[in-house]
């Protein structure tokens, strides 16, 4: 027993001084200085952290680009050879067995060659099942999904260029071909892309791919998830938007006129016709303006009317 109590009271030899045992001198350390605060672009929860890295991905990546969804098909003889003959991009032609080989299918036969498109044979009723439709004519090509470019990449592309820029939105635009009309205008008249809702609204569908007369290839189309907020964001980067509408505050003339608003950076918001522009959109624009008409004439189709402002700015920039 005397033996034991000596050791528990026994002094442990080599051990140093500092740091308690079993503290790991965490003690000591928890007195000291964090150091400098980082800087908030360097703080993983921050919202310039999370800024930063999205202007990093856009500088490492270039223009941000999503698909639209599936593939689309587009039918009929006549409809794939103007397809095939504007440039729109496709990824296969489907012919039905023992379909006639008139004029059509075989200039159809030949541009995909010159194309490099594949050519494939299928039973009719494979491709009614391909296609969904048994109206088809024997011939069908099937297109990819569109990739939709990011809104703010459009100020980009006029930035390139060092060009004002000229931007194009649809508001409650419904009609596919419209939509296609619009977009070969834009690319004509010089615009620097065309802006979309996400929702209730024309996509770019082969109807749209086919009426852009392949324009839709050079010249980029943007969706958003909410119009107002973009037209608002191309606002704050220093666009002056205007709406079209009947009973605008200025006419045509007016925005083209020397030292006009056609001369800045401009948005165009071009509304459907009849229902014409939404009430929160044409509260959001700058200025609305209205083409003189004569008065037997009630309005345009939203891709004449678009044309035509379109074309007035151009002359007036020129």
């Amino acid at each position: 027993m005397a033996g034991n109590s000596q050791r528990r009271g026994a002094i442990a030899k080599g051990r140093k001084k500092g740091a308690q045992v079993g503290s790991g001198g965490n003690r000591r350390r928890g007195l000291e200085g964090k150091g400098p605060t980082p800087k908030a672009k360097d703080r993983p929860y921050h919202k310039a952290h999370k800024a930063a890295q999205v202007a990093e991905q856009r500088a490492n990546k270039g223009p941000r680009k999503r698909a639209a969804g599936d593939a689309e098909w587009i039918i009929g003889r006549n409809s794939v050879v103007e397809a095939l003959r504007e440039d729109v991009p496709v990824n296969g032609i489907y012919v039905a067995e023992g379909a006639e080989r008139d004029g059509r299918l075989r200039e159809a036969f030949l541009l995909a060659s010159e194309k490099g498109i594949s050519l494939l044979e299928v039973t009719k009723v494979e491709l009614d099942r391909l296609t969904g439709f048994n109206g088809h004519q024997g011939l069908a090509a099937r297109i990819p999904a569109y990739e939709y470019a990011h809104a703010d990449d459009l100020l980009d592309r006029a930035a390139e260029t060092g060009e004002k820029p000229l931007i194009v939105a649809l508001d409650q635009v419904t009609d596919p071909r419209n939509l296609g009309a619009i977009v070969r205008s834009a690319a004509a008249f010089g615009a620097h892309g065309v802006v979309i809702p996400e929702r209730r609204a024309a996509g770019m569908t082969a109807a749209a791919w086919k009426t852009s007369a392949g324009a839709a290839a050079r010249i980029p189309v943007a969706q958003t998830v909410n119009l107002t907020r973009q037209l608002k964001a191309y606002q704050d980067a220093g666009c002056m938007v205007v709406g079209l509408d009947m009973e605008g505050d200025i006419t045509l003339p007016e925005l083209g006129a020397p030292d006009g608003l056609a001369d800045g950076p401009l948005v165009i918001v071009v509304g459907a016709e009849g229902d014409g522009l939404s009430r929160l959109v044409q509260e959001t624009c700058d200025q609305i303006v209205s083409i003189p008409m004569a008065n037997s004439v009630e309005s345009l189709n939203a891709g004449v009317a678009a044309s035509v402002v379109l074309y007035a700015v151009a002359e007036a920039r020129r």
